[in-house]
């Protein structure tokens, strides 16, 4: 430890050798600077907001200017909810596609329970602790989506999908799935749009999670002859699905990999227009 940085004092106050009254120590306007320096936190810390915001980078689950968690007690949570919704996603658009002549999606109701919907929300509650919006909303709100999905699924339990179809046949469980699918497909746009000025990894993500969506509710609201979800679209739905888990663990590994443990980063592709392209300046962070 170097003497610009002595070690701190504990915490609970000294007594007398008699162990009667504190001893009081008054801190020097030269301590309170230090310390404000050193934490970066609480009433002491002065924010230098000109250098607090870095550039927009994917593997934080933050399209816009956010603040480096070097400095944070929490660690970056985004790679965890990213991992989380991949690997459902993944597993749900294999069977989608049709992989290896599955056609009941069951297997994925534990998957959409305990990983990509519980794991996933509880990533974007720590988002919102670590004052990221964006992610807190895309990770919470995707692990509300699996599990809500997880319910529809769930053979024998809720019954949700034996209640639409005895209230009108299979026609209206693929009109109801259909709307809930479009509903999605509404949200992630909106979500879409606040990633235009940040990485094509991370836009990529939410354009192919786009695509899943509207792709898989136009095959339920317009089914075959038979009376099915389209089989066509719902492939085409699977595939663009792969496509943004892998997207997923691209922006995972970004956040994951840095000097500390790995021998490479990730390559960064900023849009011609976004603020790491227009100032060509490089950051720490800007691994994606």
């Amino acid at each position: 430890m170097s003497a610009e940085h002595p070690i701190e004092k504990d915490m609970a106050p000294e007594v007398e050798s008699n162990g009667t009254a504190p001893i009081t120590h008054e801190m020097s306007a030269e301590d309170t600077a230090r310390a404000a320096a050193r934490f970066g936190y609480g009433p002491m810390a002065q924010v230098n907001t000109a250098e607090a915001n870095l550039r927009p980078f994917g593997g934080e689950f933050q399209p816009g200017l956010y603040k480096s968690v070097e400095q944070r007690k929490f660690a970056n949570p985004a790679p965890l909810g990213l991992c989380a919704f991949a690997l459902t996603t993944f597993l749900l658009s294999l069977i989608n596609m049709g992989t290896r002549g599955i056609t009941a999606n069951n297997i994925v109701v534990s998957l959409a329970f305990g990983y990509g919907g519980l794991v996933q929300l509880l990533a974007g509650m720590w988002e919102m602790a670590v004052g990221n919006t964006f992610g807190a909303t895309a990770l919470s709100s995707y692990g509300g989506f699996w599990i809500s999905f997880a319910i529809v699924l769930t053979p024998g339990g809720f019954e949700i999908v034996d209640s639409i179809e005895a209230a009108g046949g299979e026609s209206m469980f693929n009109n109801s799935m259909g709307l809930y699918l479009m509903g999605w497909f509404i949200f992630t746009t909106i979500l879409l749009l606040c990633t235009l000025r940040s990485t094509v990894a991370f836009f990529l993500l939410f354009f192919f999670l786009d695509l899943t969506f509207l792709l898989l509710g136009i095959g339920y609201l317009r089914p075959d002859a038979a009376g099915a979800p389209n089989p066509s679209i719902i492939k085409a739905g699977g595939f663009f699905g792969l496509l943004a888990a892998f997207a997923a663990w691209y922006n995972a590994l970004a956040g994951i990999a840095d000097s500390s443990n790995s021998f490479f980063i990730m390559p960064v592709a900023h849009f011609p227009w976004s603020p790491t392209a227009r100032s060509r300046a490089k950051t720490p962070r800007e691994t994606v």
